[in-house]
């Protein structure tokens, strides 16, 4: 077992109950402070600028200096798996209330231990290439039976592999970044031409995005064996949908203005390694894949998803509640499959789920599914209903896993429309 992951563990900073940062998460990102740009972990309500905390000479091994002084956690991802565990142990011991070597040291916790409040949280990755799966069969059978009824609602290829498209890697932002209400042709029902405009149905998807910290050659497939020694860690993703647009445009070669405009992240990528307590078994996959994206055990997680909507007129409700275990096809099966014909993942790379559905109609990821494409509009607090999201909505999307007394949570992704 990792260190890092024993839940006996006890810290010496004070942490709240139901934090989704105890001393056994310990993930990475990025934090401003006093103009300086640096990697850091994060313990409840504190940030550990590792910068600071390596110079003391504490983490126990002569990491570069440097990986640590960058605007995005890549180049420390790129140490490989095997000495990113050995920092999270480092960390755990350091921050473990039976030890002292760190919380003795009153001068330099007052410069590693810094509070949130008083950092700015940055955009923790520079990603090289974002791919977006589709593997939710509830979504995807929700949205097959809306524009092809339920005898074609899943097409003929879908049960035999992870379906996805090459997003745009340039708008994905982090949490809390506002995004612009996108501008785009559509076609209305009564009208023969297409229309240019805003966006009339702006939406949200749900989704969780895996992050590889190792390379494979090009040319070279990733086993399916082998895929969890390429991934490091995960986060939240929603990334944001223009309905009107992309059904007019999707045909034939898929999504592209209608979804290029924005994808927004949480600020943490948690360790895969921490989430190893909540390992569950993925839905039944009949038929059989083919062998190269077979892979026995518990490879989904249990990881609970709630959204939260909030507008100019009342605070965040909760408006689905979802989980990760739904998801049909794995994120090893994802990955094996995005590089079977040879596709070179890099250090940074962002995978992300598609909508995650679940089987019943509060557990829907996305307002094209909760409203059922309008025809049933939801209400809010303040009397107004939504169809889909208007400017000045807020939408929050919290991740975390609980089991046994212990919580391992992603914190949230959130955003602002903006006329």
């Amino acid at each position: 077992m990792l260190r890092a992951n024993d839940s006996s563990i006890q810290t010496w900073v004070n942490v709240p109950q139901k934090t989704d940062f105890p001393v056994q998460n310990l993930p990475f990102g990025v934090i401003r402070y006093n103009d300086d740009v640096h990697v850091a972990s994060r313990i409840g309500d504190f940030v550990i600028d590792l910068a600071v905390l390596n110079r003391s000479g504490l983490l126990g091994v002569d990491y570069v200096q440097e990986i640590f002084e960058k605007d995005s956690i890549n180049t420390l991802l790129s140490i490989g798996k095997d000495n990113l565990r050995r920092l999270r142990d480092r960390l755990s011991w350091l921050l473990d209330a039976r030890h002292k070597d760190l919380s003795d040291n009153e001068d330099l916790i007052d410069k590693c231990l810094l509070e949130i409040e008083k950092v700015e949280v940055l955009m923790p990755l520079r990603v090289p290439n974002y791919t977006d799966f589709y593997s939710s069969i509830e979504h995807a059978t929700n949205v097959g039976i809306m524009f092809r009824g339920k005898e074609n609602a899943l097409m003929p290829n879908w049960k035999h592999m992870p379906i996805g498209y090459h997003g745009r890697a340039s708008s994905i932002v982090v949490s809390g970044t506002p995004i612009k209400r996108p501008s785009g042709q559509y076609k209305l029902p009564d009208q023969e031409v297409p229309v240019f405009g805003p966006s009339r149905q702006l939406d949200f998807e749900l989704e969780m995005a895996f992050v590889t910290c190792k390379e494979n050659e090009l040319g070279v497939p990733i086993p399916i064996h082998e895929a969890e020694d390429h991934i490091w860690g995960m986060l939240i993703f929603n990334d944001w949908s223009a309905r009107d647009i992309q059904a007019w445009e999707y045909q034939p070669l898929g999504p592209f203005l209608g979804k290029n405009f924005g994808s927004s992240i949480s600020a943490w990528v948690i360790a895969l390694d921490a989430l190893e307590h909540f390992r569950v078994e993925g839905p039944k996959q009949d038929p059989a894949p083919l062998p190269y994206l077979q892979i026995p055990g518990f490879n989904n997680f249990h990881i609970e998803l709630e959204v939260y909507l909030s507008g100019e007129g009342f605070e965040p409700v909760k408006i689905s509640h979802s989980n990760h275990k739904y998801l049909y096809w794995n994120i090893f099966q994802q990955l094996a499959h995005h590089t079977i014909n040879g596709c070179n993942a890099q250090v940074g790379d962002l995978y992300a789920s598609g909508t995650i559905s679940g089987p019943i109609k509060d557990s829907f990821g996305s307002m094209l599914e909760l409203t059922w494409r309008g025809t049933e509009p939801m209400k809010m607090p303040d009397g107004t209903e939504r169809k889909f999201i208007v400017n000045g909505d807020t939408l929050i999307i919290k991740a975390y896993s609980e089991k046994d007394g212990l919580r391992i949570g992603f914190g949230e992704v959130s955003g602002k429309i903006l006329a």
